[in-house]
């Protein structure tokens, strides 16, 4: 078993970031409820813990509380947030309500560099997002940092190895926010920096033949790189045991069937199913416009086609998927896990008692930039490994709206130009994501001589590392320039494009 960086989630939606930013740094890392006993940390090798933020109060009445046990086993902690707010109270300090929340960039003042700040400077750009602070410490602590709202923002215990600090390092908005983490991670917890996929794919294959046996897999085979490293991943691991199927499910980009099946039948010796089962898909979303409703119909009409498809596979125990971490972390309810709901996704929550499937994910705890990693590593083809990522509900929440066969084909005939044209001008390879959105709006414009009142076409470009967090990308105009005319001159029905340019966050990189 690998050195561990145990990573407690209290509900922030950075907790996967953390664990990405430590992985970052070639050590192991993983995310463990906030109950979690220290018995079963102290049973995974862990060899350092870090407490997540989270949206909860300290003075919540049904605040999220760890087992003080993980301050028994002789391992470094680091508090994050939420996390020094916890340790200040859990170890004697006092917390209070701050009279002024900070949320977004501050600045912090280091008084003592110590371990933790080891090479950084004295004054960092740092982001925020906290309503309460400590106002008293623990015995045993010290205050080594301050930033204009809190005198302890933070603070450490050199003899146990506990550290504490509000800011959130494991952001892009703090500066060298990843070298504090490699600090406590190097620095303090003496980790060796020696995990890399090859080990990943040694761990999970092995995991894979002992959780699956001699039983049968069906794979639903998207042609993305989360079902395509899954399928080979798994592939690898029980070969023959495994069939893929494509679901063409008419929400697809063009001719991406026909891609589809010319690749996988090239590049891979898998058991390939197609089936067309889009006029279901469309028939079911006729007259649905909320987005939630539409992935939920999208989900439910999906592991239908499977239950079906079943019947000319024959027998199988286990149903695989290429799920995420961010698919995870953005599909988690308020409950018994303390994230707040932002969307659901059709391939995450389990299967319907009916369906006599259990789920094999393999990359359940993988980031896109890990998978890809994965990908190489497993001998996958380039057009495969850095494909663009493409929504599990398809074009169906790139139609604002209703969802229609028109609409459809005006979308993907537009997003095909996009492609095109990112492709040609190699923009493709440098950003995340790039596709269009179709608004259900109109526009007055004119073609010839004649008035055009037609659809609106939105731009979605952005730069990202993990899907967390994500910037628009500002490509060159001349670029910009000819998509547009690109899309308005070829494709019937679209009067004006329009560029977004949120960030995420505020907003998410889809927009439904």
């Amino acid at each position: 078993m690998p050195e561990t960086i145990a990573v407690l989630d209290f509900g922030s939606q950075y907790t996967q970031v953390i664990a990405r930013r430590v992985r970052e740094c070639r050590v192991y890392s993983k995310i463990y409820h906030y109950s979690t006993p220290a018995s079963v940390l102290r049973s995974e090798n862990v060899i350092g813990i870090i407490l997540s933020g989270g949206p909860s109060s300290v003075f919540a009445r049904k605040a999220p509380m760890p087992d003080r046990g993980i301050f028994e086993l002789g391992v470094p902690v680091l508090g994050i947030c939420y996390g020094l707010q916890l340790m200040g109270r859990l170890l004697g300090g006092t917390v209070a309500r701050s009279s002024h929340r900070e949320y977004g960039h501050g600045v912090l003042k280091i008084r003592r560099a110590g371990r933790l700040f080891a090479g950084l400077p004295r004054k960092l750009r740092v982001w925020n997002s906290h309503g309460d602070k400590v106002i008293r410490l623990p015995k045993g602590f010290s205050a080594i940092g301050a930033t204009e709202n809190s005198p302890y923002a933070v603070f450490e215990d050199r003899t146990r190895h506990f550290y504490a600090i509000q800011f959130h390092p494991e952001v892009f908005h703090t500066e060298r926010g990843t070298e504090v983490l490699r600090n406590f991670l190097v620095g303090i917890c003496d980790a060796r920096q020696d995990w890399s996929m090859k080990d990943f794919i040694a761990q999970a294959t092995q995991n894979i033949r002992s959780t699956v046996g001699d039983s049968r897999v069906i794979l639903g085979l998207s042609g993305g790189v989360d079902s395509s490293v899954a399928a080979a991943l798994i592939h690898r691991a029980i070969g023959r045991q495994l069939t893929c199927v494509f679901v063409d499910n008419g929400l697809l980009r063009q001719d991406e069937r026909k891609t589809v099946e010319e690749l996988y039948r090239r590049h891979f010796h898998i058991d390939l199913r197609v089936v067309d089962a889009s006029r279901i898909f469309l028939s079911r979303l006729r007259g649905v416009a909320d987005p939630e409703r539409k992935r939920k119909i999208i989900g439910r009409t999906f592991i239908e086609v499977f239950e079906k498809s079943l019947r000319s596979i024959g027998h199988a125990d286990f149903l695989a998927q290429g799920t995420l971490y961010p698919d995870v972390i953005e599909s988690v309810a308020i409950g018994d896990n303390p994230a707040a709901l932002i969307k659901s996704h059709h391939n995450v929550g389990g299967l319907p008692a009916r369906m006599k499937l259990k789920l094999l994910e393999p990359l359940r705890e993988l980031f896109k930039d890990e998978v890809r990693r994965v990908g190489l590593a497993l001998g996958l083809p380039k057009e495969v490994v850095w494909r663009q990522p493409f929504p599990g509900p398809g074009l169906g929440v790139r139609v604002l709206g209703e969802v229609s066969q028109d609409k459809l084909e005006i979308l993907k005939r537009a997003d095909a130009i996009l492609q095109e044209e990112m492709l040609a001008s190699g923009w493709y390879w440098r950003v995340w994501q790039s596709f269009c959105v179709f608004l259900p709006v109109k526009s007055v414009g004119v073609v010839g001589d004649e008035r055009n009142y037609s659809y609106v076409i939105a731009l979605r470009i952005v730069e990202s590392i993990d899907a967390m967090t994500a910037d628009w990308t500002r490509l060159p105009y001349a670029l910009l320039q000819k998509i547009s005319s690109r899309i308005t001159n070829e494709v019937r029905g679209v009067s004006r494009i329009v560029v977004d340019v949120s960030s995420k966050p505020p907003a998410t990189i889809e927009w439904e």
